[in-house]
């Protein structure tokens, strides 16, 4: 079973993409996570990788591919394995389709967590987190026993730059622009499903589920 995570940031992917994961036994591929333990681990295309980003540079598609099918040729990916953060573009989803056919495989289920705009710019500047241990709140779903102030260290909780309603707005525009096509071209494809991610984290898991077991 070959899934990929599709939505806006904010939009709760990550989190699915784990429970999906943890349910099936099959691995969380994140690429942000790869790009990381390839440069760690110092590897060839870790050190392509670095060369790019290095300079600010995104990096190509054609090596973000090779770096990701590197992950997926892992044992741990023979049942199957769940996508998150990628493709971002048509041309991703391009060159990820080319090199599966290649290897007479295929992505099976394109799965977009719907999510409005205005919810996410709440849901996100909604957030708090901790200067010194990182924890994260919610002033609405999991707000802090004292406000303004860390549970766990008593510092102060914050509002990240990322999470501004600015930064947000413009995240959503590149999404809009760069990511949403790929909507449409799954659709295309027929694998395409969208679940509603307004409900509830558990009944949004359970309709991705019902698209999975059919």
């Amino acid at each position: 079973m070959k899934i990929i995570m599709l939505g806006a940031p904010g939009a709760g992917k990550g989190t699915q993409a784990k429970m999906i994961a943890e349910k099936y036994d099959i691995p969380h591929v994140s690429t942000g996570d790869i790009f990381r333990a390839n440069i760690k681990n110092g590897t060839d295309l870790g050190k392509e990788a670095k060369s790019y980003m290095d300079k600010g540079q995104l990096v190509p598609d054609e090596l973000t591919v090779r770096i990701l099918l590197d992950r997926v040729a892992k044992d741990d990916c023979k049942n199957g394995y769940v996508l998150d953060g990628f493709p971002r573009t048509i041309p991703q989803a391009e060159v990820l389709d080319a090199e599966l056919t290649k290897l007479g495989d295929k992505v099976d289920f394109a799965i977009d967590v719907d999510v409005p705009d205005e919810n996410i710019i709440r849901r996100m500047g909604g957030r708090r987190a901790c200067v010194t241990c990182g924890a994260t709140y919610h002033i609405e779903h999991v707000p802090p026993k004292k406000e303004g102030i860390c549970d766990k260290c008593g510092s102060e909780l914050i509002l990240r730059d990322d999470d501004k309603p600015e930064t947000v707005k413009n995240r959503l525009d590149v999404y809009h622009k760069q990511t949403q096509p790929l909507i449409e071209y799954y659709n295309k494809k027929n694998i395409l499903h969208t679940v509603d991610g307004t409900v509830d984290m558990k009944d949004v898991f359970d309709s991705i589920i019902k698209v999975l077991e059919g």
